[in-house]
């Protein structure tokens, strides 16, 4: 399911593709300047933070993947240098606290990783008085800020992206469903701002026990809370391999028909293929990068390493990409946060993303809806900010 990067639950990251990275045209976001400066004239030292050494085939996996779509940026570059420095965390917040210092002691100017929050937050704590901006591969908004930024979509996003395109289609009372763990309260928050901040309206919320048995007892007051409060979409914080499939199965059981209720989902509902198969998903709508682009991305991956990406993989190409794009116009300061956080942002292999001063992020996220069993754009990714789908 679709969470924070912590280590006790899932990551699902989205894979996104696209030639290459570049900047857009500068318009800086005025801010303090937080990082170091560079030598526009030689190679820009770059450390990479990784979960290798855990012990865990799954974390060594995304390890190497990790790598690989660096160097694959890398190679991809024009014009600049890029000093890549790899470290193993082992998925340990002292390990990456660790070797985020050695890191700067060895010379990095900026670090890229690590995946796990509380690893990030640990190595951005770790560097923060050496001056050294941490873009990390985690979603999780809470580590966000000072010299931490978050790379991965976050919850914010795609809840922005899903209630805006409801509103704007006739389905913008919304009810929003989730389970009583972190992760799914965080979940219901993001959804929740986001119809404060747009033109929808909050119909009610309802929570459930995340076990089965606490969500067949759930089933029936939610269904009637749903009709009783006219809602004309229902939004789900649980994913695929959580508590989606008994609760899109179980509510048309009770009256909740999603030919009349829009059923919206905070996570991917494509994750694994066989879940567009799901009853209660078709007609579903979720956010996910542009499909094309995603599968250029991982085809060019297959191609150069024999295997596909991990799904967060690009993020790694994200960060290198942009590093090389911004230290490519010449200027020392290339890597403070004034001009990370330039407010055209970026066109990578996730799409359009910018980072916030506040350490967050926006990406452009197509709305797909799963339609016989397949998954069908209908609202494309935003190709510039500002324009439709923001």
């Amino acid at each position: 399911m679709f969470s924070v990067f912590v280590r006790t639950r899932k990551a699902i990251g989205l894979l996104f593709a696209i030639l290459g990275l570049t900047a857009l045209a500068a318009c800086g976001v005025q801010g303090p300047q937080v990082g170091q400066n560079i030598n526009p004239g030689k190679p820009v030292p770059v450390a990479l933070l990784v979960p290798g050494g855990s012990g865990s085939a799954n974390d060594a996996n995304l390890a190497v993947s990790l790598e690989n779509a660096a160097r694959m940026a890398m190679a991809e570059l024009s014009g600049v240098e890029i000093d890549l420095r790899v470290y193993n965390t082992g998925g340990s917040p002292n390990q990456a606290a660790a070797m985020a210092t050695k890191a700067v002691n060895d010379g990095a100017k900026i670090i890229l990783g690590p995946v796990f929050a509380q690893s990030a937050n640990a190595a951005g704590v770790a560097v923060a008085r050496r001056n050294v901006n941490v873009l990390s591969f985690s979603n999780n908004t809470g580590i966000a800020g000072g010299n931490v930024f978050v790379l991965g979509n976050t919850f914010e996003n795609v809840a922005n992206r899903l209630v805006r395109y409801a509103a704007r289609n006739g389905k913008g009372r919304i009810m929003i469903l989730h389970g009583n763990d972190q992760a799914e309260v965080q979940g219901s928050q993001a959804i929740q701002a986001a119809i404060s901040n747009s033109g929808a309206t909050l119909a009610g919320t309802a929570s459930f026990e995340l076990s089965q048995n606490g969500i067949i007892n759930a089933i029936p007051t939610i269904s009637s809370k749903v009709k009783s409060l006219g809602a004309q979409s229902v939004f789900f914080t649980s994913g695929t391999s959580g508590a989606l499939p008994f609760l899109a199965g179980l509510l048309p059981e009770n009256g909740v028909s999603p030919a009349t209720t829009q059923f919206i989902g905070l996570q991917r509902w494509d994750i694994p293929s066989n879940a567009l198969a799901l009853p209660g998903v078709q007609g579903g709508w979720f956010a996910l990068p542009d499909p094309g682009l995603s599968s250029r991305f991982a085809s060019r991956y297959q191609a150069r390493y024999g295997a596909s990406p991990h799904p967060i993989a690009g993020l790694a190409y994200d960060g290198i990409a942009a590093i090389g794009a911004l230290a490519k116009s010449g200027r020392a300061n290339a890597l403070t946060s004034t001009a990370l956080t330039q407010s055209q942002g970026f066109v990578g292999v996730n799409g359009i993303f910018r980072l916030r001063p506040n350490g967050t992020n926006e990406r452009g996220l197509a709305v797909a809806q799963i339609q016989n069993n397949q998954v069908v754009v209908i609202d494309p990714a935003p190709r510039s900010f500002g324009g439709a789908g923001f």
